[in-house]
């Protein structure tokens, strides 16, 4: 039994669990993958991993779930009507503005990965509008690796900043 226990401690465990509850969160967004990117990069100081290591596995997680939802809408059926009707030019206007709006782009797909709901969102419209695949993986790579260091370093800068004072890990722990 103690060797089952120190196996499932271990830090492989530990970045295949980080990983895992990523790639999940695609599917079911209540999650709180930033909190459990934060809880990874405290582990770096305080459970033996390795930063590095954390942020890899993190937007390895990430972006093998953006992509699943990605290929999802990819694969959804196209529903929307086609309505030739005659609009004014302020409609016909209107329409390319919003249009524009709701056509995923790099922006939309590197700012989307900050947003809570607003990743399955963005991934699916991407693949549903055939969003190009070799520019969605190139963008949500980087805004995986982006959104991974970011909540990694926040749990490595907080651990490291609360492993000097023992009362003040004490009160973020009875405020949490």
């Amino acid at each position: 039994m103690p060797e089952l226990l120190t196996d499932v401690t271990s830090p492989a465990w530990a970045y295949l669990a980080l990983l895992a509850l990523l790639l999940l969160d695609a599917f079911v967004p209540v999650i709180p993958t930033q909190a459990i990117m934060i809880t990874g990069g405290a582990l770096t100081v305080y459970g033996g991993l390795d930063l590095p290591l954390t942020i890899a596995a993190g937007a390895a997680g990430v972006l093998a779930g953006d992509l699943a939802c990605y290929l999802l809408g990819r694969s959804a059926p196209d529903r929307r009507v086609r309505r030739h009707t005659r609009q004014s030019r302020a409609q016909r206007a209107a329409a390319r503005f919003t249009q524009g709006l709701r056509r995923p782009g790099p922006l939309v797909i590197l700012l989307c990965r900050f947003v809570p709901g607003g990743r399955m969102a963005a991934c699916f419209s991407a693949g549903r509008s055939r969003y190009p695949y070799r520019l969605f993986l190139i963008y949500e790579t980087i805004a995986a690796l982006g959104w991974a260091t970011y909540g990694a370093l926040v749990g490595h800068l907080g651990g490291t900043a609360l492993a000097s004072s023992t009362w003040r890990l004490a009160v973020v722990a009875a405020v949490a």
